[in-house]
């Protein structure tokens, strides 16, 4: 397993008056420290020498070191990164889910509630030293290009896309105050995720041993990383890339779909029919989207390297 290096020893004894890290450690302010993702990254960052205080939604039950706000109330979030006072911040937080119905509330989370954020990063006490803000690979939407770098053309295909390529354009005006890094994760999976997602969904039935599976489009490829090695891949970056990047974070390897049932058939003991649900299928749908990790590991080093089908039976014998 690769961690990143440890902070400075000046900047940890910088967090020694702080009132939530008796022990001095560099802080850091983790938006979605529940989420799927949240909990991997936290755990890497506590490897990497951070004290984590998490930000969660304000209807979430109060955990030690958690602070609550939602993100769409300035007032709370600015009380609340007062009081993290973070050395770096990592924002996860947003509507994940592609075909989520509720597309105000898409816009509303992901670019408002971001704002909401840099604006109280930005008038802290404290000033972070990095600014990590997960957007998405799905701002490329159908690129013709094999494989997408960070430079390709953005041409997002649903809400989702679009509330993420605004989010980027937004906080491109607040690159003057704040030391901002841009990350593009393309698809990952792992233990944890919900079965709204693909993988999960597949794994599911196959651990039921289900023998009928019903899925939306089909002829589809996606980029899948592991979410431990994701986790991995945002420590390297809040510890290297510099202010000002954007990064895409991938395999920079294709699956199709009909390699993850297959491959999922192999693991299992048996082949799983799959019917395709209307209902299911997206229109404007990405039908392939595979990245380039070479600025991320010209940048720090590291690249993801579990490899898919080590997920899946990790994903498949989970308890």
């Amino acid at each position: 397993m690769t961690h990143v290096h440890h902070p400075h020893p000046a900047r940890a004894a910088r967090g020694s008056d702080h009132p939530l890290d008796p022990r001095g450690k560099p802080r850091a302010l983790l938006t979605g420290c529940h989420g799927f993702t949240g909990r991997y990254v936290a755990a890497e960052l506590e490897a990497a020498g951070y004290e984590v205080v998490g930000l969660a939604h304000d209807g979430d039950p109060p955990r030690e070191g958690v602070l609550r706000a939602n993100l769409l109330d300035r007032a709370a979030v600015g009380r609340a990164v007062s009081k993290a006072r973070a050395d770096v911040a990592l924002h996860l937080a947003a509507i994940s889910f592609v075909a989520h119905g509720d597309a105000d509330e898409i816009y509303r989370t992901n670019v408002v509630g971001t704002r909401n954020l840099l604006d109280a990063l930005a008038a802290a006490d404290v000033k972070p030293q990095r600014v990590v803000l997960a957007s998405s690979a799905n701002i490329y939407g159908n690129a013709a290009v094999d494989p997408i770098v960070e430079n390709t053309p953005p041409a997002p295909a649903n809400d989702y896309a679009v509330s993420k390529l605004a989010m980027e354009y937004m906080a491109r005006l607040w690159m003057d105050r704040l030391p901002i890094v841009l990350v593009r994760p393309f698809n990952y999976t792992g233990v944890g995720q919900h079965e709204n997602f693909l993988i999960p969904k597949i794994v599911a039935h196959f651990r039921r041993g289900e023998k009928l599976i019903e899925l939306g489009n089909t002829d589809v490829a996606r980029d899948f990383s592991d979410v431990r090695d994701i986790a991995r891949a945002y420590a390297a970056i809040v510890e290297k890339a510099p202010a000002g990047e954007v990064v895409n974070l991938c395999s920079g390897i294709a699956h199709p779909l009909g390699e993850v049932l297959d491959t999922m058939a192999r693991i299992a003991g048996y082949a799983i029919e799959v019917r395709v649900n209307p209902a299911f299928v997206r229109n404007n749908e990405v039908k392939r989207l595979v990245g380039s990790n070479a600025h991320l590991r010209e940048l720090t080093d590291f690249a993801p390297s579990i490899a898919l089908e080590e997920t899946l039976h990790w994903m498949y014998s989970a308890l």
